[in-house]
């Protein structure tokens, strides 16, 4: 690609962010370029998963969930932590743990944003902190909402073991994928950090699985005995989401 045409699609990119939900005319007059120019790059962007297409024959752009994550969001839609936050806040007063939210980038899930407890001993992880699906409770529950075909390419990859305790081999995974289907919640014990237990549900817009919600904290108070609680909360906030997107 060219300097000239990586200008283009930069301006093409900021065009959608200012104007989102946007139009293949309205956004080439925008940009001042042809409709034939501006098309291919948004099927440029779109091939690596900075736009997103309503699709149909009147097609609207918008930025993805993947460059909402990375720019923290843009232009005049809401993002998804910016839907998030009220629900989030309403899990953390609650449950009194940690929130976090969660949205996927290729194989892993980024951690948009966190709620933290006000207890001192607490769950902690960075803004921006990139989470691996099979050993986190946010990751399990992504998964157990991901097609088939999916779930699949990605035990075949390589599972990296985060703790003693992290999930590695893809038959536990898939059963436990099974179990966290038929309950609605995934249940995370020290599997992504030694001492922390985590809950987690996926959020699911109707376009499909957009992300996850858990709450977070260490296993001494996140006892096996307040699961059903906490699980039964994270997925009504989940759903309420899902809802919202």
């Amino acid at each position: 690609m060219t300097t000239a045409s990586v200008v283009t699609a930069f301006s093409v990119l900021e065009r959608v962010a200012e104007l989102q939900p946007v139009g293949l005319s309205d956004l080439a007059r925008a940009a001042d370029l042809p409709k034939s120019t501006v098309h291919r790059c948004l099927q440029t962007l779109q091939e690596v998963g900075w736009v997103e297409s309503s699709g149909g024959t009147s097609a609207r752009w918008s930025m993805s969930l993947r460059a909402l994550s990375v720019c923290g969001g843009a232009g005049g839609r809401q993002s998804l932590r910016d839907l998030a936050l009220p629900l989030m806040s309403d899990l953390q007063l609650v449950t009194t743990e940690t929130v976090h939210l969660c949205a996927p980038d290729g194989d892993v899930l980024v951690l948009l944003e966190r709620l933290d407890t006000s207890h001192a001993l607490r769950a902690f992880l960075p803004l921006g902190e990139r989470i691996p699906l099979h050993a986190s409770a946010t990751g399990l529950a992504y998964l157990s909402a991901c097609p088939d075909d999916v779930v699949e390419r990605y035990l075949a990859g390589p599972l990296e073991r985060r703790t003693p305790a992290s999930l590695v081999d893809p038959d536990v995974i898939r059963a436990e994928l099974v179990a966290v289907r038929a309950r609605g919640y995934s249940i995370n014990e020290n599997g992504l950090s030694t001492g922390i237990s985590s809950l987690g549900a996926p959020i699911v817009s109707r376009t499909g699985v957009v992300g996850a919600l858990s709450v977070s904290g260490p296993s001494i108070r996140i006892v096996p005995a307040r699961f059903e609680e906490l699980g039964t909360q994270v997925v009504e906030s989940a759903r309420r989401l899902g809802r919202l997107l």
